[in-house]
């Protein structure tokens, strides 16, 4: 009865694709981008002589954590391929062009004959799986063929469906996995209760690598500093239109104080929105030709992809979107690992990193613009709480690497890329 339901699932799913794909720029790149996969990746296997590691995220955020191993792994077994795929356009469209691997694509629909194609096509030595995202025709397909499967990353909590009276078909997703690397000793431990106990390990987020990497390679942007000018700044990343109605009455009342957004999405009438609530405000791209003109702004909105993990350096505070959507906070090691305090919205619970940054005193969770003025001034203010949340911040990432490391030394020992 399950996989009837699974079944009816995916035919919604893409249904409803089809359906906003005229309206809905995601749904129709969505649909789009999986015109011709086979073709394309028959043209990509062919040509390539080398086994292949395949790696599948489902979208940018995954990514982003399978990185650091993705580009060891490169490095260590450059007799290998590395093919990239995605489920998500938000993912995809972005890093379709990532020199990192061979071959980038999007992962067609789950189903029986998509899952035996692409296999009969790909034949990999070894799949990596990061963090969620479980597809049952794939992941039957590959157990039934004895390719080595690798969870990275993986987060369970107990309102998952693995660990439901119902949840039979999702625990036979998990027992197509060789192992499973988690996050947390809480995952470990539910895991333990279905009876996943042999196979998984406590390995920790490689998302610490990455960001680590990331500052660690830091380039400085000497407009972003003009803007600065030497005052104190709010570096606003990942918003929707509800963190920045919670941010502008503060933006436009201190003009003292610098604001940086970086929105989650950069479409014009996003963009035109912005530059309504926030009063005193330039587009980045209008900065560059005409920089002379900021002297009355003090809120620069960003209108590219790809300067936000930079822009949380320059930070005094750093703002973290999504606290106030259902999906929750976005990405907060970005700017912790700067050593910069991180405040967000109320919707946090369900991503370990923002719960442990509260807790270390790092983090501030918000439910509305007048706690989030408060705590901006208290930070502003208070030059002892300010470090000590910084100290918090910088310390609580750095004392988190060493995933990519964990992955590694089990996928030698166990010689999964050995022949």
């Amino acid at each position: 009865m399950a996989i009837i339901f699974y079944r009816f699932f995916l035919w919604i799913y893409k249904c409803g694709a089809i359906v906003l794909s005229p309206f809905n720029e995601k749904a129709k790149r969505w649909l789009s981008g999986r015109k011709n996969v086979f073709q394309h990746l028959q043209t990509f296997v062919g040509a390539e002589k080398r086994k292949i590691i395949w790696f599948h995220c489902a979208s940018l955020g995954e990514f982003e954590q399978a990185r650091p191993l993705l580009e060891r792994m490169r490095a260590q077994y450059a007799h290998y391929a590395i093919l990239l795929s995605f489920f998500s356009p938000s993912g995809y469209e972005i890093r379709k062009d990532y020199k990192g691997a061979d071959y980038v694509t999007y992962l067609p629909m789950d189903s029986a004959g998509n899952a035996k194609k692409f296999l009969d096509i790909v034949k990999p030595g070894l799949v990596i799986w990061v963090k969620y995202e479980y597809w049952h025709f794939y992941l039957q397909g590959i157990k039934k063929r004895n390719i080595p499967l690798v969870l990275v990353s993986g987060i369970f909590r107990p309102d998952q469906p693995f660990f439901k009276n119902w949840g039979g078909l999702h625990r036979n997703m998990l027992n197509c996995f060789t192992y499973l690397f988690v996050q947390n000793q809480e995952s470990k431990k539910l895991l333990g209760t279905i009876g996943f106990s042999d196979n998984v390990a406590v390995g920790g987020d490689t998302r610490f690598d990455r960001v680590i990497e990331i500052a660690a390679s830091f380039e400085a942007i000497p407009l972003i500093e003009e803007f600065i000018g030497g005052h104190p700044v709010i570096v606003a990343g990942s918003t929707w239109e509800e963190d920045e109605e919670e941010l502008d009455h503060f933006a436009n009342t201190h003009p003292g104080i610098k604001f940086i957004i970086a929105p989650h999405e950069i479409d014009e009438e996003h963009l035109k929105n912005i530059e309504k609530l926030f009063h005193h405000s330039i587009r980045y791209s209008e900065f560059k030709i005409q920089n002379s003109k900021f002297k009355i702004q003090n809120v620069l909105i960003i209108d590219n992809i790809g300067m936000l993990a930079r822009l949380y350096k320059y930070a005094s505070i750093a703002y973290i979107g999504g606290g106030f959507g259902n999906d929750g906070v976005h990405n907060t090691l970005e700017a912790a690992v700067y050593g910069k305090p991180v405040v967000f919205g109320p919707v946090y619970e369900k991503f370990a990193e923002a719960v442990e940054l509260t807790e270390a005193g790092a983090a501030f969770d918000v439910e509305n613009a007048l706690e989030l003025e408060e705590t901006l001034l208290m930070l502003l203010k208070n030059g002892s709480d300010y470090e000590a949340a910084c100290k918090a911040a910088g310390d609580y990432v750095y004392s988190n690497n060493g995933a990519t490391n964990k992955i590694l030394s089990y996928i030698q020992e166990k010689r999964l890329l050995t022949s």
